[in-house]
This record gives C-alpha cells, sequence and structure tokens, in this order.
C-alpha cells in the first residue's frame, strides 16, 4: 500500500549495533561462540529505584516474569569479569581505535574524554544486571536524496549472552558472546521515507565494513527501528536482520498504528472509557465441564480454572485485523504470553473446540449486550488472572490509542510485543572504569589512516584489477572483497578470483547451503589449482560436496571425486579415443567439428583437465586430419 508519509508525520531513526572482530572489550578473552560448557552458574536480577525515585518499566516487565537465569561457559571464552567477580580491565585499545575510526567515516567529531556508564538490563542477558556503554563520537550525518539525516552518537559497547534455551521459569544463556565489543550508532528520527531508512543502513554498514574490523554472519550485526506517525507512538522494532526487510517493516508498522487508530476512534465512538474496563474475573468453569475443547479439558483436569472478563464494547475490534495475519487479539495474546501459552476472545469463537452453546452461556453468564465481548484463559487461578490483567491493560490502552513499546521483527516483516519502552531512569556512571583520554595525536594518526569506503574499493577493483563493476559491486556487497584480495596476493588472476567468488558460489545456492563454504575451503581449493593438482574447472563440484560436507577439506574432496588433474599424456589418450571414435565427422567438417569435440571431450574430462590444454590439444587434432 502506497502512503502519503509526509501527510502521515512518518519519523524513523536506525540503531545499529556491529560486533568488532577484536579481543573481548573488559578483558583480553577472544570475541569467539563455542559449545563448549565447562561450568555453569544460576542468578536471580531485581529492578531497583533509581536516584530520580523511578523504576524502569521494562526492567519491571522482566522482573514480572519470576524467571531464574542460568549461565554457561567455557574457561577460554569467560573470565572473571565475565561472570561478574572481578572488576573489568581497561577497554581494548584496538577496539576503541575501530570505534574512532568509524566515527570518522560517518562524518562525527570524537569526544575528548571517553566515560564508561552502566545502562541496566535485568533480562538476564548481562550477569551484572548492567551493560557498560560508552559515547565516542558525536554529531555525524548521512547525506541522502531525502535529505540530511544526523547521527547523533557513535558508542562503544559489550554484547550481551548469548540464549540458548527459554523455559517456563528459567533461560539459559551461554557467556561467550558477553563482551565482545560492539559499537552502537543512532540516527536522529529524521528518516521520512521507507527507502531512506534502508539508504542510510547502508550508507553506515558500509562505514563499518570499511574498516574490515568488524564480525560478519548472523548475529554479528542487529538494526534497531524506532518509528512513529502523527496520532501513534513511538515504537522501537528490535532485530531487523536485512537490509532489504527495513522497508517493509517501515511500512507494516505504519499500518499496524492506522488500524490502531481506527480502533480507538470506534471504542471512543461507542463511548468507551479506561475506566470502564474493570479488574473482574469471572469462574465459567462449570460452562466447560464437557466441552470438546481439548485444551480446556486438559486444564480443568488437572486442576486449573475457566475466567473469563468483560470487555464492554469490544465486540468486532479484538478481531480486527492490523497487521497481515495479526489482529487487536493477537497483541492481547502476546501480552498475556508470559503466563499463559494462548487466550480465547469471542471474536473468533466458536472455534479451537469451543461451541456456539457454550459461547452463547458465557455472553448469558456474563451479562454481555451485543457490543461487549469477552476473553477467556484456561490456567491454574492465579496464573489465569495474571493474564487477563495484561489483556486488561492491553485493552486500556487501545482506548488512549497506540502504546510505547518495544517490539520484534519477524520474518515476514509484521512485528510482536516484547516489553515496555525502556525508562530514561536507567543510565549511570560506571565506577570501575577511569575516564579516557583521546588525544590530539590519537586522533591525526586515526583521521590520516582512514580505510577507503565501499564505492572507493568497488571504482579501485574496476581500475586496477580490470574487472567489471558489477563483478565489483557484489565483490563488496557481499563482503567477499577481503578473501578477494588475499586470493590475488596468493597469486590468482584477478578476473579467475572474482568470477569465482560471485557466479560459481551465486550459481550453487539453490543446489546447496553455500553458508557453509568457509574463506579457509576456498584459499585451499586454489592452492590446489596453482599447484596444478586441480583445474579450474573442478572448483564447481569441490564447493558443492564442501557446503554439504563442511568438515572436509578441499583436497579431500579432490580425491574422493577423482577431480585431481590428469597429466597431459593422459589427457591427450582420451582425446585421441574421441577422435578416433568422429572421425569421419572431422574429415566432413574439418574445423566445424571442433564445438562437438570440445563437448563430448569435457563431459568426460571436466574438473579433471584445464579446458585451455583440452582445446589447445583438440584443435591440433583436427588441423592433423583435415
Amino acid at each position: 500500500m502506497a502512503y502519503d508519509y509526509e501527510k502521515l508525520g512518518l519519523k524513523v531513526g536506525l540503531e545499529i549495533h556491529r560486533q568488532l572482530d577484536t579481543k573481548k572489550l573488559f578483558s583480553p578473552v577472544p570475541s569467539e561462540l563455542s559449545d563448549e560448557v565447562e561450568f555453569a552458574f544460576q542468578r536471580r536480577l531485581r529492578p531497583t529505584i533509581s536516584e530520580l525515585g523511578e523504576i524502569d518499566l521494562a526492567a519491571l516487565e522482566e522482573f514480572k516474569k519470576g524467571r531464574t537465569y542460568i549461565y554457561e561457559g567455557s574457561y577460554e571464552l569467560a573470565d572473571l569479569v565475565y561472570i561478574d567477580e572481578e572488576p573489568p580491565h581497561m577497554p581494548d585499545e584496538e577496539a576503541l581505535r575501530v570505534a574512532l575510526q568509524i566515527g570518522y567515516l560517518l562524518n562525527a567529531t570524537p569526544v575528548d574524554e571517553v566515560h564508561f556508564m552502566r545502562k541496566i538490563v535485568i533480562d538476564g542477558s548481562n550477569v551484572s544486571g548492567f551493560q557498560r556503554t560508552a559515547i565516542i563520537a558525536m554529531n555525524g550525518k548521512v547525506e541522502t536524496p531525502w535529505g540530511t539525516v544526523g547521527i547523533p552518537t557513535v558508542c562503544l559497547e559489550e554484547d550481551a549472552c548469548r540464549i540458548v534455551e527459554r523455559r517456563e521459569k528459567e533461560v539459559i544463556y551461554r557467556l561467550d558472546r558477553l563482551g565482545i565489543p560492539l559499537v552502537e550508532i543512532s540516527t536522529t528520527p529524521d528518516i521520512h521515507h521507507p527507502e531512506q531508512a534502508k539508504v542510510v543502513a547502508k550508507f553506515i554498514g558500509d562505514a563499518l565494513r570499511a574498516t574490515r574490523k568488524v564480525k560478519r554472519g548472523l548475529g554479528t550485526i542487529r538494526q534497531d527501528l524506532n518509528i512513529s506517525i502523527k496520532g501513534g507512538a513511538r515504537v522501537e522494532i528490535k532485530g531487523v536482520q536485512e537490509l532489504d526487510m527495513i522497508p517493509l517493516i517501515i511500512e507494516r508498522e505504519i499500518e499496524r498504528q492506522l488500524r490502531l487508530l481506527e480502533i480507538r476512534d470506534e471504542l471512543r465512538k461507542r463511548g468507551v472509557r479506561p475506566e470502564d474496563i474493570k479488574e473482574e474475573f469471572y469462574d465459567v468453569m462449570e460452562i466447560f465441564e464437557n466441552t470438546p475443547s481439548k485444551i480446556i479439558a486438559r486444564t480443568i483436569k488437572t486442576g486449573g480454572k475457566v475466567l473469563a472478563i468483560k470487555l464492554p464494547r469490544f465486540r468486532g475490534l479484538i478481531g480486527k485485523e492490523i497487521q497481515p495475519g495479526r489482529r487487536l487479539g493477537t497483541e492481547m495474546a502476546d501480552r498475556a504470553k508470559k503466563y499463559v501459552r494462548g487466550i480465547f476472545h469471542i471474536d473468533e469463537l466458536p472455534n479451537y473446540g469451543i461451541t456456539e452453546l457454550e459461547v452463547n452461556a458465557v455472553i448469558e453468564k456474563l451479562g454481555l449486550g451485543e457490543e461487549d465481548a469477552f476473553v477467556l484463559v484456561a490456567a491454574e487461578e492465579e496464573t489465569a488472572k495474571n493474564a487477563l490483567r495484561e489483556v486488561i491493560q492491553r485493552a486500556r490502552e487501545a482506548i488512549e490509542g497506540v502504546p510505547e513499546e518495544t517490539r520484534r521483527a519477524l520474518p515476514d516483516g509484521n512485528t510482536q510485543y516484547m516489553r515496555p519502552l525502556p525508562g530514561k531512569a536507567r543510565m549511570y556512571p560506571e565506577t570501575d572504569i577511569p575516564p579516557i583520554l583521546i588525544t590530539k595525536e590519537m586522533k591525526e594518526e586515526i583521521l590520516a589512516n582512514l580505510p577507503e569506503l565501499p564505492q572507493e574499493r568497488v571504482e579501485r577493483y574496476v581500475k586496477e584489477y580490470k574487472i567489471d563493476k558489477s563483478l565489483a559491486e557484489t565483490l563488496v556487497n557481499d563482503e567477499r572483497d577481503e578473501l578477494f584480495e588475499e586470493l590475488i596476493e596468493m597469486g590468482v588472476k584477478p578476473s579467475l578470483a572474482a568470477s569465482t567468488l560471485v557466479v560459481v558460489l551465486k550459481g550453487l545456492k539453490k543446489e546447496a547451503p553455500i553458508e557453509n563454504i568457509t574463506d579457509e575451503h576456498i584459499k585451499e581449493a586454489f592452492e590446489l589449482y596453482l599447484a596444478g593438482k586441480i583445474a579450474k574447472e573442478a572448483f564447481e563440484d569441490i564447493f558443492k560436496e564442501l557446503a554439504l560436507n563442511p568438515e572436509k577439506t578441499a583436497k579431500q574432496v579432490a580425491e574422493e571425486k577423482g577431480l585431481t588433474l590428469l597429466s597431459e599424456e593422459e589427457v591427450e589418450r582420451i582425446i585421441d579415443e574421441i577422435v578416433q571414435q568422429n572421425i569421419e565427422v572431422i574429415k566432413a567438417k574439418g574445423i566445424g567439428a571442433m564445438g562437438m569435440l570440445m563437448g563430448r571431450a569435457m563431459a568426460k574430462l571436466r574438473g579433471r583437465a584445464d579446458g585451455k590444454l583440452v582445446s589447445t590439444l583438440v584443435k591440433k587434432k583436427i588441423q592433423e586430419l583435415s
């Protein structure tokens, strides 16, 4: 759907987090991931009142879940700093320098002193209950066709633990990711078009990649969007992985907020006020004593209750679609999920085994009018009440319009509730790390040695290596440029390196999981080629097998599949056989038989002989017989 973004008052801000490829930030531990577990311990985290006398709502929301956090780790990748038993060391100097580089590449001004702060985080992802973060540079900018977008801050911070498993009352985290340096880049809400957001994200991504000191792969980059429209509210959407998904997610959030505003207007038209929604629970279990609904029957059998609440004049609105496949009722269910798996509401019934007779019986028992709705929950009594309290809160918010909240991006472009927006009362100074002076000499040195941006690299590849511009752009955009240059240093011709990394690998994408092919696999295959052990025609078969069996080496695959090069004498013998089988055609067509003979020769020799050698020998044999 096309929107008039100016009329809507669309405002979007970006927050981009990317891991740096250095040691961990506050002790010299490798920043790698591992499934090795040598120890484990558990913690509980609680919110506290800040110096301003406030409790952060996001922290309170996590505390309500009543979870215990279990931390697993290995001695190599987590020391006493990361189990919160030793103060942090001074920040890694390389990470600090890379962050300053990024600041300059984003047209920002570095600070004179770096001061680390503690940010309250009690979802268990940080053992200490806070994350250390510091501003490194300020007042940057990105120029776009729609106008300038500001970058108020470039921060350096520590990444959180890696989640392994989420249970009902426990969350298991791995400590390996905790402490990996992250840069956090925030923009001003000056983005007014979905495509503009994508342009800004790409510019920032290009600056990050230019340093060649950022990690690659799934989970190393996280993009968050802050979106609002006129009359709506600021909503933070976390975990946007793909650049191309940014415009779609913005469009879907616009749609969601517009539909919620329509629901608000209809509720107000019906005369509903927040105070009309009472915290009154109705035990309707007797209605469902012989229900065909398996979910409800199972709950009753295990001693649970079936409770209902009234939502005055909400009928027809709980089932209103606000994003494709998602309704206001979905949003209510998302809120209740911290207590129960799901809810039942009048707009979707009869369904799920609940009959029309049972629906009518609930309507009668609650004394509902034609516009009134009900919501049911089947669970242990206190759990059911807690879940329904969340529904009541979300219903009251619907009367106000769009709630401010943090949501997670879903693969289809929709979003799902996570928690309330964090408050401002969640930052305080880090007492264990003194201020770090950024000297004039350090700034000058970093500024004088800034890396080239990706577009500059594309232009250099075209000029220096004489490769096609589209090949160069794909190499850079797919972050294969570092490997490309390593291959050239090994002695590989630029055109062969580029075509293999772009054309051959991309051609295998539909047949095999090419993400399993490592840089080491590729370099080893080229080492075999340079040593005269395989032909370049063998690359496709070797990489396909490595994608399916990444534990193998290129040499193993070449030997197993018979892809090692034949000697020139063996190649000539096979060509002689093909020539003898087709001698009449050669005598009749002469050099015109070249294509046919090459096809038959390569069918037998592909991957086992250099194509140029085969062509030379076939041509020679034809000339001898002509």
